[in-house]
């Protein structure tokens, strides 16, 4: 069988953009590679951060939805979005976060690994994990965090589920997902050569959670192209999913569904790419609309705040 080739990219709900861009762009010091808008919603941008390139894999991507309340945490909801770092250099960034006002934890260990949690602006469960080198990833060489300390792309997410055995199956059975080991109360599930780890916990006592500012929208796992894609969708049919139908995204096409407990996943192809439309020199640097989304640019770009790269944020360090 084959299944699904780790993360694609993960998408969260942030408030205000320019808050959004301030940090991911200039504290995390991630290269904005893509700035739209929502597909489905034009008069909200989509932002997308990753390594310098915008490999899948590396991609984290934020609605800014401000005028929505903080979310319910619960279960059928992904809790944390984890980012991988360089072996090492947790004490740098602790120093950096902590100097741009973030809150951050103590350094933890997980499943063997160092970890440093914080919470971005917007109150969106972040975690930096250091691994060791390996994986594929460009550096920012224009961006604000030397070479080598930056983030290389996504480790993983956490979710909460009421049942974890109907979970289990559609991870196991049908995405291709291998039981990798436990720790307090966590099981975790990834892959033995992509990065993408989940992190699932039982919580039958809790609430259902909901979508709301600070929270994850939803999971995408890469597949190779449509044919890989398709095959996966029709193993989600026959288990009792209800996968959409294939849908043209421009940059790659997508096929989402619900798993048993209520997160939403993503089928997401590895292409065409970010830069099917643009130089891959200047990703990010205007506002990109798919083909479909062009005749109404006027319209949408009127609606959309102005975003500007603050200078204090960028500084490098």
């Amino acid at each position: 069988m084959r299944g699904v080739n780790g993360l694609h990219h993960i998408t969260a709900i942030a408030g205000p953009a320019q808050e959004n861009l301030d940090f991911y762009a200039g504290v995390l010091g991630m290269r904005l590679v893509k700035r739209s808008v929502n597909q489905d919603d034009p008069g909200t941008y989509h932002l997308f951060y990753a390594d310098a390139e915008g490999r899948p894999g590396s991609d984290l991507t934020f609605f800014p939805w401000a005028e929505m309340a903080p979310p319910r945490r619960g279960h059928g909801l992904a809790t944390e979005v984890d980012l991988e770092v360089p072996d090492g250099s947790l004490a740098y960034w602790a120093e950096r976060l902590q100097r741009y006002g973030t809150r951050v934890g103590a350094p933890e260990t997980r499943f063997g690994r160092r970890v440093l949690a914080l919470t971005d602006p917007h109150g969106l469960d972040v975690a930096l994990v250091e691994a060791p080198a390996g994986r594929a990833f460009a550096a920012w060489e224009g961006g604000p965090v030397a070479a080598d300390r930056q983030i290389r792309g996504l480790f993983g997410a956490q979710i909460w589920e009421r049942d974890l055995a109907a979970t289990t199956r559609v991870l196991t059975s049908t995405l291709g997902f291998q039981e990798i080991g436990t720790e307090h109360g966590w099981i975790r599930y990834g892959f033995p050569d992509a990065p993408g780890v989940l992190d699932v916990r039982a919580a039958p006592e809790g609430r259902r959670g909901a979508w709301g500012v600070g929270a994850v929208h939803h999971l995408a796992w890469r597949v190779d192209d449509e044919a890989h894609q398709l095959e996966i969708r029709g193993r989600l049919e026959a288990s009792g999913r209800e996968p959409t139908p294939v849908i043209d995204r421009f940059w790659f096409r997508s096929v989402y569904f619900r798993e048993p407990g209520g997160v939403l996943f993503e089928l997401a192809t590895d292409g065409p790419g970010f830069a099917v439309d643009e130089d891959p020199a200047h990703l990010g640097e205007t506002l990109v609309l798919p083909p479909w989304l062009e005749a109404d640019r006027a319209t949408i770009e009127q609606a959309l705040p102005p975003l500007s790269f603050s200078a204090a944020a960028h500084a490098r360090s």
